[in-house]
């Protein structure tokens, strides 16, 4: 999509609190793509992503930045632990496989499209088979049915529950191997024998969606979609890299516990540099991905990382702890804020929630408090305290009652926290 920076930004502020620095680094780098993308093909190939190195505490929004992100513009994201790979050699998954995993990310994405494209052409032939299910059903109990009847029940929903007997397919469920890789081994033998179909029973609302996903595979060209979904991972793709200061260790002494961290960095420098990485679908080339990297940095520094992978990582954006003022905000101002998030959920048991603003500034207050006198968990704090403030409205709320407002005040929340108070207020003397 063509967003400019600003925009870019101004999508992110819906979701994220603060990091004006961190939002405007990826904007850049999003908006970059856009202009390489419409660059004669001699001068693309020689422009590269500038990749993005994070570093903050937990629970400030690096993650959150990049994976808003790439839904904005509808790219393939992965979010890797860098501690989860170990040095070629060692037992553990390879660096390579975030780049399988990215691919199987981008032809889940192409095929979803290539669905919706071909669900309309499809569904009177799902229609027909969920009439046909739904009239053995009706035969049984009814002297005369008719099925212009049945069509026009199922098309107004009145059919969603009720359960019928459908002919699908039988497909094997992959098995786990060596290495975390999933094999399938009845694909092996596809082309050995016709496909096999077995009889389930289940709601119309349940067939109806393995029924259309099994006509659509029918019109889908698999080849084109790997194909489509390989281009799509190379030039859109985006890799997150969290905790890769975990990675990062000083001591490389053979009895050391960072035996093996150095040799996971030196793994993924030639994927971030750019080369070719083999998967089912074909061959993926990493010149064109955009890796962002994050991590707390609290013992370690990006200084320690080999001079090799630091300059790989040529943006370096600091992320900052959260303040009272950015809690409050965090309460408030995003679509998705965690008291807009337990107004609904509680709401379907007739309970309508109403945080006064003193409330909400005692909760920002609290959750400084505890991020300063405790670990420092950024917004996460929130939904500990959120869950904790609730907690007896959560367990008695049985929607059996008609529609109640509930008023969470100041002195609410101060009678609901105490206890915790007091544990503030001794922490202050404690050197």
């Amino acid at each position: 999509m063509n967003y400019t920076p600003k925009q870019i930004v101004s999508e992110l502020d819906k979701y994220i609190v603060g990091q004006a620095k961190a939002k405007r680094a990826v904007a850049v780098a999003l908006r970059n793509r856009y202009r390489r993308a419409h660059l004669p093909t001699e001068i693309r190939e020689e422009i590269t992503p500038k990749n993005i190195v994070m570093r903050g505490p937990t629970g400030v929004g690096k993650t959150e930045i990049a994976r808003r992100l790439a839904k904005l513009v509808g790219a393939p994201f992965v979010k890797v632990e860098a501690t989860k790979y170990t040095e070629v050699g060692y037992v553990g998954r390879d660096v390579e496989s975030m780049v399988r995993d990215l691919v199987e990310v981008a032809v889940r994405m192409v095929k979803d499209k290539k669905k919706k494209e071909v669900e309309d052409k499809v569904m009177p032939t799902v229609e027909n088979r969920l009439v046909d299910a739904l009239f053995q059903n009706r035969r049984v109990t009814t002297v005369e049915v008719k099925r212009e009847d049945i069509l026009e029940q199922l098309r107004s929903g009145k059919c969603e529950d009720e359960i019928v007997e459908v002919n699908v397919l039988d497909n094997p469920k992959p098995l786990m191997a060596f290495g975390g890789n999933e094999i399938n081994l009845g694909s092996m033998f596809d082309s050995l024998q016709p496909p096999r179909h077995k009889k389930k029973k289940m709601s119309v609302r349940h067939a109806r969606d393995l029924l259309l996903q099994e006509e659509t595979e029918k019109l889908i060209d698999m080849d084109n979609v790997n194909e489509e979904a390989i281009s799509l991972a190379e030039e859109q793709g985006i890799i997150f890299i969290d905790e890769i200061d975990k990675i990062i260790g000083k001591s490389q002494a053979t009895n050391s516990a960072d035996v093996s961290r150095e040799g996971v960095q030196r793994d993924i420098l030639p994927i971030v540099e750019g080369s070719t990485v083999p998967t089912k679908y074909g061959n993926v080339k990493t010149d064109f991905i955009l890796f962002i990297a994050a991590g707390a940095f609290h013992v370690a520094k990006m200084e320690d990382m080999i001079p090799e992978l630091q300059g790989r990582f040529p943006i370096r954006v600091e992320l900052e702890s959260l303040t009272q003022k950015d809690f409050k905000k965090i309460l408030t101002d995003p679509k998705n804020a965690v008291t807009v998030q337990y107004t609904n959920l509680l709401k379907v048991d007739n309970i309508e929630l109403k945080f006064t603003d003193e409330a909400l500034d005692e909760i920002a207050t609290l959750a400084a408090n505890e991020n300063e006198t405790s670990e420092d968990l950024g917004a996460r704090r929130l939904h500990t305290i959120m869950e904790a403030l609730l907690e007896d409205i959560s367990f008695n709320a049985t929607g059996e009652h008609p529609m109640t407002t509930v008023e969470i005040d100041k002195e609410y929340v101060q009678k609901a926290f105490k206890d915790k108070n007091k544990r503030f207020d001794l922490k202050k003397y404690i050197l």
